[in-house]
């Protein structure tokens, strides 16, 4: 491409083109007239790039001189409307926080040269910028923001509690959150609790969702959540700690403190919970209790018997060992507990929402933890004071229909109109009279629909590179939203400089012919994480050579796409110089090359080595070590000041005099680190 078409397509002079290219960090010369398609490519992205943000600071400049307060009429400070925003938002939250339709959003965006998609993420000083044409004052929140916006609704279930008269509170049953290191066996201790096998169902014996279930314990009833332990469900563990009363965590005593362990920890101590560790698997050979004691005492949890005050049961699961002493255990914690673990179960349920899908047969489906009041069939369900649905039908954690939730009971509610999302608040109103009724136009609901069905399309998606990374293109189909966040936790961790992932869409469901038809034309691998593929779908992916991949466990499906970078990671040539050869004699001519003599130099040389032909200080060709020989004896290498015989391939005859210089050349695989996971 000339240089002239390159500025003319730029809007811009090329001498002006010609003086910026060095600080974008191009070097083409001052002179040039051509430079490759490539090249250009680079240099228009790199170029809109720049424009863009001098396009921002020049706004901002404009918005701190004064200049810039006229936008179609004169418009005061103090007739904007204020909102708080975090440091880095993504484009849905930010138009969820200004109550506007993402659509808006998103086209003051291009406006303003800023090509963004629903999920991608944009700095304050932008969204203060877009924020003021929108006709809002942005505010930026402190570094605590986001966790007062995390624990919301928590606050507002205590101060719902709180207000009510002290005479309406009766007991409740404990809720129990059940956490630890991936494998210390959790789900084995439920079970085992329980008396039935929910691990059995369990892809790899590993936890993927939140469940909660209950039991009876002395004519007490003990409500529990199982959180997944794999490192993956981070997000979802910390859920778990947030809507419950006492924490168990489960150390196994043959693994001892793992990454997760310390986590959970630190979870458990940040929300205050009173909690029990159980040492699992003292049944094993290599179990080694004060071993484990030892090192939770490095995190201040001394055990009793060592004189400290964190109660520790030595249990084993599989076996049933000491099941007994640990629900008394939690009985007894309960009881020094008793003043907290209240409720009014007169009032109108509030509760968590611990999970929520979108059903084929029953539509949005979410299972709420009902945390003060009775939830009963029939009632209004409001979450963030919009009208989202009535309840049609409520099962308990074992599927039998209910009539009624009381105060910590787990109920998956049948009668949403849309899934709400995890973590959210679900509170039935005084009068349903007073909820907003959610519009098609309203950008919560925009969102939850967004969540529930594949919309996310990143723009250039079709495009392998990215800022000179070698890129993969993934789709993800995933069973619940709790999965999908912790799919796209994990894939968040990938960072690199030469290799990256793109989820260019995500969303809910079984996966159909659409994803096929998109997915082959982004070159996107189409992932499913605990649906079905269609039988029009798989076979159309056949047709269309669409790799179409379906996982139920989490950690399976990070591997694979760990395998696929690293099939991406550009290779090193690695040149390993051996001796020299000088040629004495050619004896005859063979199939492909000479049979030659002659003495090794330098250093010692290896059958197979490739040979630089070195001919009066000037290389004229190349060839290959076949064999090489002394006497009728094959050498497995020549030593340095040995005359031997070699039979070389090659195209151009070896003479007296020559130069054969050896080496080998070897193509290593990269290495790289991701959050303490080794790609090779």
């Amino acid at each position: 491409m000339n240089i002239t078409e390159l500025a003319r397509r730029l809007r811009a002079h090329p001498e002006e083109l010609r003086t910026k290219l060095p600080e974008l960090g191009f070097s083409i010369g001052r002179k040039a007239i051509k430079i490759d398609n490539r090249q250009a490519s680079m240099i228009m992205r790199a170029w809109s790039e720049m424009k863009r943000k001098e396009r921002l600071a020049q706004k901002m400049e404009d918005q701190k001189s004064g200049l810039n307060r006229k936008k179609d009429e004169e418009r005061d400070v103090s007739e904007l409307k204020p909102v708080r925003i975090p440091a880095i938002v993504t484009v849905r939250d930010f138009a969820s926080a200004m109550e506007l339709p993402v659509p808006r959003v998103m086209q003051e965006l291009m406006r303003n040269g800023i090509l963004a998609s629903i999920n991608q993420e944009i700095d304050f000083d932008t969204a203060s910028i877009i924020a003021e044409d929108l006709g809002f004052l942005a505010e930026q929140e402190g570094e605590d923001a986001a966790v007062e916006e995390d624990t919301e609704g928590l606050e507002k279930i205590r101060e719902s509690i709180e207000d009510e008269e002290k005479k309406n509170l009766e007991p409740r049953p404990p809720v129990v959150v059940v956490m630890g290191h991936v494998d210390h066996g959790k789900t084995r201790l439920l079970d085992a609790i329980r008396q039935t096998h929910v691990i059995d169902t369990e892809a790899g014996g590993i936890t993927q969702h939140i469940g909660a279930y209950q039991v009876e314990r002395n004519g007490k009833q003990l409500t529990f959540i199982d959180t997944p332990g794999h490192e993956a469900f981070t997000v979802m563990r910390s859920r778990g700690a947030k809507v419950a009363d006492i924490a168990i965590l489960v150390v196994a005593v043959d693994d001892g403190v793992q990454p997760q362990t310390k986590e959970a920890i630190n979870i458990i101590k940040s929300a205050g919970l009173p909690f029990i560790v159980a040492l699992n698997k003292i049944d094993r050979e290599q179990a080694n209790i004060d071993k484990v004691k030892g090192e939770l005492g490095e995190f201040d949890l001394v055990p009793e018997d060592w004189g400290g005050k964190t109660i520790m049961v030595p249990i084993s699961a599989k076996e049933g060992t000491n099941i007994e002493e640990l629900l008394d255990m939690l009985l007894l914690v309960e009881d020094m507990e008793k003043e907290h673990i209240v409720a009014n179960p007169a009032r109108h349920a509030i509760g968590t929402v611990i999970e929520s899908n979108v059903s084929p047969g029953a539509g949005p489906v979410a299972t709420v933890l009902v945390q003060s009041g009775t939830l009963r069939v029939g009632d209004t369900l409001g979450v963030r004071g919009s009208l989202y649905g009535r309840v049609r039908a409520m099962q308990d954690w074992k599927g039998e229909d209910i009539k009624e939730a009381p105060p910590s009971t787990p109920a998956m509610i049948i009668g949403w109109k849309l899934a709400p999302t995890v973590g959210d608040v679900m509170e039935v109103p005084e009068n349903a009279k007073d909820l907003k009724r959610i519009k098609s136009t309203d950008s919560s609901m925009k969102a939850t629909e967004e969540v529930a069905s594949i919309r996310h399309i990143s723009k250039d998606e079709d495009s392998e590179e990215e800022g000179g990374k070698a890129m993969l293109n993934l789709m993800i189909r995933a069973d619940v939203l709790g999965s999908l966040e912790a799919i796209l936790g994990m894939l968040d961790k990938i960072k690199h400089d030469e290799v990256g992932v793109k989820v260019i869409q995500r969303g809910l469901g079984n996966i159909t012919d659409v994803d096929v038809n998109t997915a082959e034309a982004s070159k996107a691998i189409l992932i499913g994480f605990n649906v079905q593929t269609t039988n029009s779908a798989e076979e159309l992916a056949r047709d269309k050579d669409v790799d179409v991949r379906e996982y139920s466990i989490i950690y399976k499906l990070f591997e694979d796409v760990l395998d696929e970078l690293k099939k991406r990671l550009p290779a090193e040539e690695i040149l390993n110089e051996q001796g020299q050869f000088e040629v004495m004699k050619n004896f005859k001519k063979t199939d492909g090359g000479w049979i030659i003599g002659g003495r090794v130099k330098g250093d010692k040389i290896l059958p197979g080595a490739q040979l630089r032909l070195s001919r009066n200080g000037e290389y004229v060709s190349e060839g290959k070590i076949k064999s090489l020989q002394l006497g009728q004896a094959t050498l497995k290498a020549g030593q340095v000041g040995q005359e031997c015989g070699m039979q070389y391939l090659g195209k151009v005859k070896p003479e007296e005099g020559d130069i054969l210089e050896a080496y080998t050349q070897e193509r290593k695989i990269k290495e790289f680190k991701i959050e303490g996971i080794e790609l090779r």
